[in-house]
C-alpha cells in the first residue's frame, strides 16, 4: 500500500485503480481504471494529477497535469468523476495556478466550493440582450467600436502592436464599476507574467482582478485547460450576481497546445494541422459569455489572438472572428505609422456594442466614421502633389486632428464622457479652425466635474474651442471651468 494518505484513502473508499504502462510526455497511458470517462480525475500514488483524455477498449489516456515525467508502473487511482476547480469569494485579489494553487505568498486560499471546468453555456432562453456598456478607457476603440456587457470581443494583432497595453487599460477602466477582471494567461513567459502583475498592483487594479496563471514553466496540459478553469471561476461570479470580464490571453498558444496534443494522440490533422474539433473547443469555451435573465448579471469574454504578418484570413484568426461578436484588429503598419493605439478602423467592427450608445453617441460616431473616410479620400489626392480644393484641405486637416485626438498613451485612460468632448471639440472645427489638440486633451483632464448633459456639453466644447483655438498672435491656453459646476469665467 502506498503512503499516500490520500491515495490511500481513495483505494480503501473503493475506487478503480490502474497502473502506468507508458508515458509519451505529458500523455500517460493507464491500464485500468474500470469504467471511467472523459474529463474524469485521476490521482497517482506520487502525488501528481491528471484528467482523462481518451478512453480505449483496455487503457486511458490521462493528461499528467503534474509534470511532463511519470515513473512505468506508478499506481492510478479515481479521483473524480469529473475535473472540477475550486472558487469562492476569496478569488478576488488573488494569483493562483490552474490547479488551484497560491502564487502570490498571500497564503492558502480555503476554497470550500467546486465547480465543473467543463460546463456547459446557458441556453438562450435564460439570456437577456446585451445593452448595457462596457467602457474600455481607449478613445478610438469606445467611440468607434465601443463594447457591451456581455459581449464576445476578438483582440487580434500581431506580435508588439499594443494588445497587452489595451487589454491593461480595459482592466484600469473597471476600477469603481464592481466588476470582476480575470486575467487568464496562457503558456506566457515568467517575464510576462511579473511584468502585468507589477503593473496591476502598481495601479491597485489587483484589488478587483484575479490572475490565472499557466506559464511556459508548467506542465503543458495546465495552459490547455487554463482557458475553461478561468471561464468556471468567472461563472461562479457570474452566477452569483457579479458583472465579470475574462480575458483570455491568448487563445492562439491555446490552438498550439491543443494542436500539439492532439497528434501526439494521433488525432487527424485538418487544416494547418489543427484537429477537426478546433473550432469547437473555441466555441464551446466563449459561448460561456452573456448575460443572465435570472440575476441580469453579464460575462464578458475578450479572446485575445495573435496574427503574424497581419494576417487575419489565417485559420485560428477567422475562427474566433465568427465565434465572436465583433473583433478590434492591431494593425502593424498602424503601429509603425505612429498612430497608437494601433487600431485598424477599416477592418475593426463591433456587432451589439452600437445599443449601448446614446444618441449623441452614436450621432458622434457617425461624424467620425465620415470624417475618417473623407480623411483618406483627401490623402490620395494629396499624394500627387496638386494644390487641393479647400474642402479636400479642410478633409485632410480635420482628418490629422482626429488622429491626434484618438493618440493615447498605454497609461493614459479616458471617461466616456471625457471622450465626447475631446472628439465632439476636434469635429466641431470642421478642420477648418486650427487648434491645440495636446492643450484640449490636458484641459479636458484637469476638469473636475465634467459636463454631463447636452446643454451643459454643448456650452463646455464651446468654451474649449475658444482656449485652445491658435491664432497667429496666441497666448497659453487658459484652463476652462466645467459648465456642469455653474461658474463663471473671468
Amino acid at each position: 500500500m502506498s503512503d499516500n494518505p490520500r491515495f490511500a484513502k481513495l483505494v480503501a473508499g473503493g475506487k478503480p485503480t490502474g497502473e502506468v504502462i507508458a508515458v509519451n510526455r505529458f500523455l500517460t497511458t493507464v491500464r485500468g481504471l474500470g469504467e471511467i470517462g472523459v474529463n474524469a480525475l485521476v490521482y497517482f500514488e506520487n502525488g501528481h494529477t491528471g484528467m482523462v483524455r481518451e478512453v480505449r477498449a483496455e487503457e486511458t489516456v490521462v493528461l499528467n497535469l503534474s509534470s511532463e515525467s511519470m515513473p512505468i508502473g506508478t499506481l492510478a487511482v479515481l479521483d473524480s468523476d469529473e475535473l472540477t476547480t475550486g472558487v469562492g469569494e476569496t478569488l478576488v485579489g488573488r494569483v493562483l495556478s490552474v490547479t488551484g494553487e497560491p502564487l502570490d505568498g498571500k497564503g492558502p486560499l480555503h476554497l470550500k466550493e467546486r465547480v465543473p471546468v467543463f460546463a456547459a453555456a446557458p441556453p438562450i432562453v435564460d439570456r437577456l440582450e446585451l445593452n448595457d456598456p462596457l467602457p474600455t478607457g481607449v478613445a478610438i476603440v469606445d467611440s468607434l467600436f465601443p463594447f457591451a456587457l456581455g459581449q464576445r470581443m476578438a483582440i487580434l494583432g500581431d506580435g508588439k502592436t499594443g494588445k497587452s497595453a489595451f487589454m491593461s487599460q480595459l482592466t484600469l477602466s473597471q476600477k469603481g464599476s464592481g466588476r470582476i477582471v480575470i486575467h487568464v494567461l496562457i503558456a506566457k513567459k515568467p517575464v510576462d507574467v511579473d511584468h502585468l502583475l507589477a503593473r496591476l498592483t502598481s495601479t491597485k487594479a489587483l484589488d478587483y482582478c484575479i490572475v490565472l496563471v499557466a506559464s511556459t514553466a508548467d506542465a503543458l496540459p495546465q495552459s490547455y485547460l487554463a482557458p475553461y478553469v478561468g471561464a468556471a471561476i468567472g461563472e461562479y461570479f457570474w452566477n452569483n450576481g457579479h458583472d465579470v470580464v475574462v480575458i483570455y490571453d491568448d487563445l492562439t498558444s491555446h490552438a498550439k497546445l491543443y494542436r500539439e496534443m492532439s497528434l501526439l494522440l494521433e488525432v487527424s490533422p485538418g487544416r494547418d494541422s489543427y484537429p477537426g474539433d478546433m473550432f469547437y473547443a473555441h466555441s464551446s469555451l466563449l459561448e460561456r459569455a452573456g448575460r443572465l435573465k435570472s440575476n441580469k448579471a453579464t460575462l464578458s469574454a475578450m479572446a485575445v489572438v495573435l496574427t503574424p504578418g497581419d494576417d487575419i484570413t489565417a485559420h485560428l484568426p477567422t475562427d474566433i472572428m465568427s465565434i465572436t461578436d465583433g473583433q478590434v484588429i492591431f494593425d502593424a503598419s498602424t503601429f509603425r505609422q505612429g498612430v497608437r493605439p494601433a487600431v485598424n478602423t477599416g477592418l475593426s467592427v463591433t456587432r451589439v456594442g452600437g445599443k449601448t450608445q446614446t444618441a449623441r453617441q452614436q450621432k458622434l460616431t457617425s461624424s467620425l466614421f465620415s470624417a475618417i473616410a473623407a480623411y483618406r479620400q483627401a490623402l490620395e489626392f494629396s499624394r500627387f502633389g496638386s494644390q487641393l480644393a479647400p474642402d479636400a484641405q479642410a478633409d485632410l486637416d480635420l482628418g490629422k486632428r482626429i488622429y491626434d485626438a484618438l493618440k493615447q498613451p498605454p497609461d493614459v485612460i479616458y471617461t466616456p464622457i471625457q471622450q465626447l468632448l475631446i472628439l465632439e471639440t476636434v469635429i466641431k472645427t470642421e478642420g477648418k479652425i486650427p487648434i491645440n489638440v495636446e492643450a484640449l486633451k490636458q484641459q479636458v483632464m484637469q476638469m473636475p466635474n465634467p459636463a454631463s448633459d447636452d446643454a451643459s456639453i454643448d456650452s463646455t466644447i464651446s468654451q474649449l474651442l475658444q482656449t485652445v483655438t491658435i491664432h497667429r498672435q496666441a497666448a497659453a491656453p487658459q484652463p476652462v471651468a466645467a459648465a456642469a459646476t455653474g461658474e463663471k469665467q473671468p
